[in-house]
């Protein structure tokens, strides 16, 4: 199965969705890896295994084995932190904020990509996830590293398309 497979296998009603996937594809806001690894980041983050499964299939044929790894450390390292972070943010008791998180996260240095991609990847598993404080933090980063706003929005509108085709397949399955 292709990505075209899993636009043809969206219901009528996502139409735009449908449209939004090829739209994505085409894109030159971001390289090559930049836009494959944001496509499987939220792939991996949406949970649908179908999904992950296409996706991570025809990544292959984009990114190479370190940004492969790096890309399923990104959403591995993000599962945590954004649950830990997004508590620490919205829990009334603010000290939590202040104390140390006690989280091993050795891959955030040594992941093998260049430090924007890897930022890049981070903030699209935080946006799905919902993280606000994380969402921010990596969003700094990336500006920082000479990436544009641009760049940044489309890596954001990469992991909305892709989440939202995950829960539609899901969901069409299930009605």
């Amino acid at each position: 199965m292709s990505i075209e497979n899993l636009k043809d296998s969206l219901p009528e009603y996502a139409k735009d969705l449908k449209l939004n996937l090829s739209s994505i594809l085409s894109n030159t806001d971001l390289t090559e890896q930049q836009l494959w690894g944001s496509i499987l980041a939220a792939a991996l983050a949406s949970r649908n295994d179908a999904v992950i499964k296409v996706i991570a299939e025809e990544s292959k044929q984009h990114l190479n084995e370190t940004a492969l790894n790096a890309v399923k450390a990104a959403a591995a390292i993000m599962a945590m932190n954004n649950i830990y972070y997004r508590f620490t943010h919205l829990a009334s008791n603010k000290e939590y904020s202040t104390m140390p998180a006690g989280l091993r996260m050795n891959i955030l240095a040594n992941h093998g990509v260049d430090k924007a991609d890897f930022e890049m990847w981070s903030l699209v598993v935080s946006a799905i996830n919902g993280c606000s404080a994380c969402m921010d933090a990596h969003e700094k980063q990336l500006l920082k590293h000479g990436l544009s706003i641009n760049s940044v929005q489309t890596a954001v509108r990469v992991a909305a398309i892709i989440h939202a085709v995950a829960v539609t397949l899901e969901n069409a399955a299930n009605l």
